[in-house]
Order: structure tokens, then sequence, then C-alpha cells
């Protein structure tokens, strides 16, 4: 029995990556063409449990339009949500007020309808490298991680992705630390890194299952993806499609087992991961600073602003629309905002079976 129970914990998220893709592909365009090979995520076996797909209960839009033989669903005031941090050089600054931001799409000035400096209860994916070379770091980055979650918000919830060559959660949504203990205690070094699938997914599982709004991924890895099957561009697409988490990636790129250029593609790839998405990639130099990078990332999430607006635009209009958000103080000092870099409206297509058409 307690066997069976592990085994369905262990639930293979490259199984969302592929179903959540179809069906992003589906809302673009009315006849989607085949997927590249590459989009196509590794086989898996058969005695998993699935993650459902994070389109299945999305609330209704407003406004239905026949096209072709389906229906698409248009919400025209959809309002966009930033969690933006403020730095003068590497100072938090925690005191502004929402007279002074400013928000632009696409170089238009926004019209700011919310903003909160408050501790939001967050949702969280610990997503954490288990491929070979990892084994004598894990303990260390264990605790690490369990000590930014016993610093969060008493109503946090976070779940934990083990990722080698495949990616298995090995512990839902919880707030219990010593589940999220047990959890990043399965370790099973081996195999390669397909880091790319790991975030994908675990975004799409944030989206699917989070009770809260403000959504962070934090991502542990000592190396280079190369087991993945998606690559590096269309990650960052998937997470700005599905206006998904902050990513917080932490590199572990010391030691001498990658080579000088594997270090620098893998450090390039979690600052992009990392800066698109409102993030900060953290580069510790030795196992010993890991505590520290972990508060530091804590303090982060926890001095968060929270920006809304509604776009001048109609989410009629596809592309991807990018954002900047600027901030004034009362000092001299010039400050910094970090944020995603912007958003795709979000256009549904349904079948006609599954709603009457208005008249």
């Amino acid at each position: 029995m307690h066997t069976l129970v592990l085994m369905r914990l262990r639930t293979p998220l490259a199984v969302l990556l592929l179903a959540a893709s179809t069906l992003l592909l589906a809302a673009q365009q009315p006849t989607p063409p085949a997927a590249p090979a590459q989009l196509t995520p590794p086989s898996l076996t058969v005695d998993r449990d699935p993650v459902r797909s994070p389109d299945g209960e999305q609330p209704a839009p407003s406004i239905v339009r026949k096209q072709g033989e389906g229906y698409v669903l248009h919400t025209d005031v959809e309002e966009v949500v930033l969690n933006a941090t403020v730095l003068e050089g590497n100072k938090l600054i925690p005191d502004l007020k929402r007279e002074n931001f400013q928000v632009f799409e696409d170089g238009v000035k926004q019209n700011l309808i919310s903003f909160q400096h408050t501790d939001l209860p967050v949702s969280i994916a610990l997503v954490v490298d288990n491929s070979g070379s990892m084994g004598r770091k894990r303990p260390s980055v264990n605790k690490s991680a369990l000590d930014l979650i016993a610093a969060s918000n008493p109503q946090d919830e976070a779940f934990v992705v083990n990722f080698s060559d495949e990616a298995f959660i090995d512990q839902e949504f919880t707030s219990d630390v010593n589940k999220l203990r047990d959890g990043l205690s399965h370790m099973e070094s081996r195999g390669g890194t397909a880091l790319y699938d790991a975030v994908a997914a675990s975004a799409d599982k944030l989206v699917a299952d989070a009770k809260h709004p403000k959504q962070v991924l934090i991502l542990i890895t000592d190396g280079e993806d190369n087991a993945s099957s998606v690559n590096l561009e269309q990650t960052i697409g998937r997470v700005q499609r599905l206006s998904g988490p902050i990513i917080y990636s932490i590199g572990l790129l010391f030691g001498d087992e990658m080579s000088r250029s594997e270090a620098k593609h893998a450090r390039r790839a979690l600052e992009m991961l990392s800066t698109e998405t409102g993030g900060m990639a953290f580069f510790p130099k030795n196992i010993e600073q890991i505590d520290q990078v972990a508060a530091e990332v804590a303090r982060d999430i926890r001095n968060q602003y929270t920006l809304g607006y509604h776009s001048t635009k109609p989410t009629t209009e596809p592309g991807f629309r990018r954002v900047e958000v600027q901030a004034s103080g009362k000092g001299d000092g010039k400050l910094t905002v970090r944020t995603r870099t912007g958003y795709f409206p979000v256009v549904r297509v349904l079948k006609p079976s599954n709603v009457e058409e208005k008249k």
C-alpha cells in the first residue's frame, strides 16, 4: 500500500506539457498546424497519473462570436496584473505609493486601476535538479529551500518537482513544511537534465491548481539543459502565454562538472528565464552561499508591489504586448523596476457544443 501511494505522488509533468501545448496552439488559430517534432515530450511509463490540463476550468469570457465551425470567446476588458520589485542599486525600495508608478504597454501609458504593497500569500513551485551531478549538493539545497518556505507567509503553498531526464511531482501543493521536506528528500540523482520541460510543465501546474494569483517558480540547477523536448525560447513563450509565474533561478555553476563554455550557456539560459518573467537569477560561488541566496529570494518575493491595469488595446488584437514599469522616488537615485517584460492576450476557441451563441 505504501509503495502504491508513493508511485501516485510521483506524477510526470511532461504529459501536461504536451496537452497544454496542444490546447494553446488551438487557441491561437482555427486550423492549427502539426506540432513540430521538437515539441513532443519524451515517452512516459503508463502506470503514472497525468496532471490535468490547466485550460479545463477557466472562467468564461463575456462575448461570444461565431468563427468557422467554432466559437471565439473574447474578454475585451482584461485586467493585466504585474508583480514588480523596485530597487535603488541593490537596495529594495519598500515605501512607494501608487502615484510613484507609471505603466506603459507597447509605449502607450496605461491607467492603473489597482495597487497593493502587502505581503500577499504566494503559490510556489520548487523545481529542483535531480541529475547525477547534483548528488552531493542536494542536502544543502534542500535545507535552503525549506528555510525559504519557513520564512514565508503562513498562507503560502508550495509543491515539489524533482527532475532529471523526466520531471516528477514528489509533493503536491501543501503548506506543511514537513511534507515539503519529504518531497525534497526523494533523491535519485541520475540521467540528463530536462530543465525546460520541467519549467514549462511546472508553470502549467501553477496556473491549473494554485490557490493564489501570485505565483513563483524557484528553479535550482547545476547544469545546462540537455534532454528537453522544447527549447529556451519556447519555454519562455509558454510561460508568457500563460501569464505565468515569476521565475527565480539559482544556478550552482561552480565546481569542475562543466566546461567554461557550458557554464556560460547555462548562465545565459537561467538569466533569460528569470529576466523575461520578472524574476532574477542568482549564481552562488560555493555551496555555503546557497542559504544567503535563498534568503534574498524570500525577501524579494515578500517586498513586491502588485499593479493592475486595463489595456488600452482590445484582447481581439493578437500578439505579444511589451510592458514597461517606471518608478520615481523622493531621492535623486535612479530606481530600477523588475517585472515581466510582457504578455499575450487570452483568446480561446471552444466547440459549438460547449456554448450557445448569443443573439
